[in-house]
C-alpha cells in the first residue's frame, strides 16, 4: 500500500509547491495585466482622443484629482497643468508604462519587473484618485486591489505558462543569472527560505499599512465611523476667498470647486451680496444674469477644467479655479456704503457657499 501511494502521489517538493502556486495565480496575472493593458490601449489605440490636446484629453481627468490628492501630489498636478510639455510627457509615459507592463504580465515576460511597475502605478493612482467614487469608493478599491496583486505577482512570479519559462527552456543557463531570477518569473527568487519569508512579510505589512491607512483617511470605518472623506466625492463644494467689493459695485472673488462628482459639474443659480447687519441682499445676480456673463468675467487658473457660464448660471467642474467678476447691479449714481458684507452663491440643488467681502 505504501509503495503504491508513493508511486501515484508526486513528492511535495518546495520547487513543485512554488510552481503550483505560480500557476494558480495565472488568473490574477492575466487580470492585473489586462487592467493596465486596457488602460494604455484605450489611449493609444481605441480612444486616441484621450491624448488629443485639442479635445477633452487626459489633462482634464488629472485636474479633477487635485481636490483630494494627497502627500503633495495635488501641488505636482497643479505644476504640471501649468507646464504643458511636462504634462504631456507625463501622460504619455504613464500610459506607455501601463500598456507595456500590462502586456508583459499577460504573456509572463519579465513578470516581476512588470509587477513592480504596476505596483508603482497603483501607488500613484491611490494618491491621486483614491478619494473619488461617489457610492462604492471605486478608485480606492481598484488601487488597493492592484497594489496587493502587484506584490503577490512579484513574489510568486509567472510559473510554467509564461514567456519567462520559455526563455529559460531555450537557455537553461539563465537559471544561474541572478538578474533574470529577480526580473523574470520562471524560477523562485534567489533567496533562502528565511530571507524570502522576511521579504514577503515586509511587503505584506507595507500593504496592510497602506491599504488600512488610506481607507481610514478616505472613508473611516477603522477608528472612526464611516464618513464621506475629507474631500467629498459625492457633494459639490465651492471654496470662496478674496471676495472684494469694487467702488462701482462690482464684486470679484476667487472660486475653487474643491469636491464633488468628477463626472458632473456644479451649477450656481444665484449670487447675492448680503449686508450682515440687516441680513438683506444689497445686490443680487439671478440665473439670467449669471448665464450671460461675458468670458472676460472669468480669469481661470488652468487651461483645462474651467469655471464658465452655463445654462443655469455659472458652471464649475471639479478642480476648476478662477477669479470671477460680477458686474454691479446698482442704479447709475448709487453707491454701496462701507458696511460689512458677505457674498453668497446658491447652487441649483440649494447648496449655499459664503465668503466675507472686503473693500478695496
Amino acid at each position: 500500500m505504501a509503495t503504491t501511494m508513493s508511486n501515484t502521489t508526486p513528492q511535495d517538493t518546495p520547487d513543485r509547491s512554488w510552481r503550483f502556486a505560480a500557476i494558480a495565480l495565472l488568473a490574477v496575472r492575466f487580470v492585473q495585466g489586462w487592467i493596465y493593458w486596457g488602460g494604455g490601449t484605450r489611449r493609444f489605440i481605441y480612444g486616441p482622443q484621450k491624448l488629443d490636446v485639442h479635445g477633452h484629453w487626459m489633462a482634464y481627468k488629472f485636474q479633477t484629482a487635485m481636490p483630494g490628492a494627497i502627500l503633495g501630489t495635488d501641488h505636482l498636478v497643479a505644476f504640471l497643468l501649468h507646464h504643458f510639455t511636462l504634462l504631456y510627457a507625463g501622460v504619455i509615459i504613464f500610459s506607455a508604462v501601463e500598456m507595456i507592463a500590462g502586456f508583459m504580465l499577460i504573456v509572463g515576460l519579465y513578470t516581476r519587473l512588470a509587477a513592480v511597475a504596476t505596483l508603482g502605478l497603483s501607488f500613484v493612482l491611490m494618491l491621486l484618485f483614491g478619494w473619488q467614487g461617489a457610492t462604492c469608493i471605486d478608485e480606492w478599491t481598484m488601487a488597493a486591489s492592484n497594489f496587493a496583486m502587484g506584490i503577490t505577482l512579484f513574489l510568486a512570479g509567472s510559473g510554467a505558462y509564461s514567456v519567462d519559462n520559455w526563455l529559460l527552456s531555450r537557455k537553461p543557463t539563465l537559471g544561474q543569472n541572478g538578474l533574470f531570477r529577480w526580473l523574470g518569473g520562471a524560477l523562485p527568487l534567489p533567496l533562502s527560505d528565511g530571507a524570502f519569508k522576511k521579504l514577503a512579510l515586509t511587503l505584506f505589512w507595507i500593504a496592510v499599512a497602506f491599504i488600512v491607512a488610506t481607507y481610514s483617511y478616505y472613508r473611516g470605518s477603522v477608528f472612526t465611523p464611516f464618513h464621506g472623506g475629507p474631500v467629498s466625492p459625492a457633494k459639490h463644494h465651492w471654496k470662496l476667498d478674496g471676495a472684494t467689493l469694487q467702488k462701482d459695485g462690482a464684486v470679484t472673488f476667487h472660486a475653487y470647486v474643491d469636491s464633488g462628482v468628477a463626472a458632473e459639474p456644479s451649477n450656481v443659480l444665484e449670487a447675492a451680496l448680503i449686508d450682515t447687519g440687516t441680513g438683506k441682499p444689497v445686490e443680487k445676480w439671478a440665473s439670467s444674469t449669471l448665464s450671460t456673463l461675458p468670458k472676460s468675467a472669468f480669469s481661470n487658473d488652468f487651461a483645462y477644467q474651467q469655471i464658465h457660464t452655463g445654462k443655469f448660471g455659472i458652471t464649475g467642474p471639479v478642480g476648476a479655479q478662477a477669479t470671477v467678476r460680477l458686474p454691479s447691479t446698482m442704479p447709475s449714481g448709487v453707491t454701496i456704503g462701507q458696511g460689512s458684507y458677505v457674498l453668497e452663491l446658491t447652487s441649483v440643488n440649494g447648496h449655499v457657499w459664503k465668503a466675507p467681502v472686503q473693500h478695496p
